[in-house]
């Protein structure tokens, strides 16, 4: 077999592994999580935008009549952002199977801690899961693994969807951080100690998102309650003091847990996330290498081509003229011939 000699095997046909996440964002997907997020803002800051904040009474605390709707929203949005992702090829069977594990993960540390005392070891899974496989992916495991858990533990109210934006924004902000997104499984110290402040800052923060769900709506008429109409400043001044008397001693534990789960498991657990990566090939791009093909099939050909030919078949004629010898011979012998066995 003479040709043109093929080039050398090029590196196309290997997989690339790059910093890029796992899950990347593209327009759509961008556009879909802004809306997201743009809506979870509105349910959190819209009884600041309202002069009527303090006049429901006990309906408007518990959020009655507001919260349901906001609840029908994200999840049609967190689907969206799912489905963006798999139009754009940002997500696939795989990334999907890996949520639906992290977010039964996340429910059952939900269940073990269910916030008692500010003690939430889940909040360091949607930190690691975050950083390592980007901000979109970050968001819907922590409104999943929110929604999951409350239905483990009970925990349905109409705080659930405000907890869900509040988690989601933990894990998307994580994929947002410097060196997120590493496939090659070298977690650096700087790197724990950014994600360890990280988790700490989220755990204080989380909390004080949280309160915004029913704080405008308090009227004990102390300087810790919101005033409808009082300037910017003094709410801000009364809110602060509200935070460090009633939420602080439920945030700080968050926090601390959380950056001692990730000193204590954020390396190990971001090399088995790279590793996943690696093995499934996420993200992988599918290319031919020509040369490659042609040299695999030379390489078949040439056994061939070295074999001896075969002994040609007999003719029809002379095994018909054996089979009536055959015959012959065993009828001439007393025996049946072998038809009339």
């Amino acid at each position: 077999m003479t040709g043109p000699r093929p080039g050398p095997r090029t590196a196309h046909s290997r997989p690339v592994h790059s910093r890029r996440p796992l899950v990347t964002l593209g327009r759509r997907s961008v556009a879909v999580l802004v809306a997201a997020s743009l809506v979870g803002l509105l349910g959190f800051a819209w009884p600041f935008l309202t002069p009527v904040t303090q006049a429901g009474g006990a309906s408007a605390v518990s959020h009655t009549q507001d919260a349901p709707w906001l609840f029908v929203l994200v999840l049609p949005l967190l689907a969206g952002v799912v489905l963006a992702q798999l139009s754009e090829g940002g997500m696939d069977a795989k990334v999907v199977a890996l949520l639906g594990m992290l977010t039964a993960v996340g429910a059952g540390l939900r269940a073990v801690s269910p916030g008692v005392a500010g003690l939430e070891p889940s909040f360091f899974l949607l930190v690691l899961a975050g950083y390592a496989f980007g901000p979109g992916f970050g968001f819907v495991l922590g409104a999943l693994a929110i929604v999951a858990g409350g239905l483990v533990t009970a925990g349905v109210g109409p705080w659930l969807p405000f907890q869900m934006f509040a988690a989601g924004w933990v894990g998307a902000f994580a994929g947002l951080l410097p060196g997120a997104g590493g496939r090659h499984g070298t977690v650096r110290r700087w790197q724990l100690a950014l994600l360890a402040g990280y988790g700490m800052l989220a755990g204080l923060a989380y909390g004080a998102v949280m309160n915004l769900w029913f704080w405008p709506f308090t009227t004990n008429g102390t300087g810790l309650s919101y005033v409808a109409g009082a300037p910017l400043a003094a709410n801000a001044s009364r809110y602060a003091a509200f935070w460090l008397a009633t939420s602080l001693g439920w945030d700080l534990p968050r926090g601390v847990v959380t950056a001692a789960l990730v000193l204590a498991f954020g390396r190990g657990l971001l090399r088995a996330f790279a590793r996943v990566t690696r093995r499934a090939a996420f993200g992988a791009p599918v290319a031919f290498d020509a040369g490659a093909a042609f040299e695999a099939g030379a390489a078949v050909e040439a056994p061939l081509a070295s074999r001896p030919p075969a002994d040609p078949l007999p003719p029809v004629d002379s095994l018909s003229s054996t089979d009536d010898a055959a015959g012959t011979d065993r009828s001439s012998s007393g025996r049946p011939p072998e038809s009339a066995r």
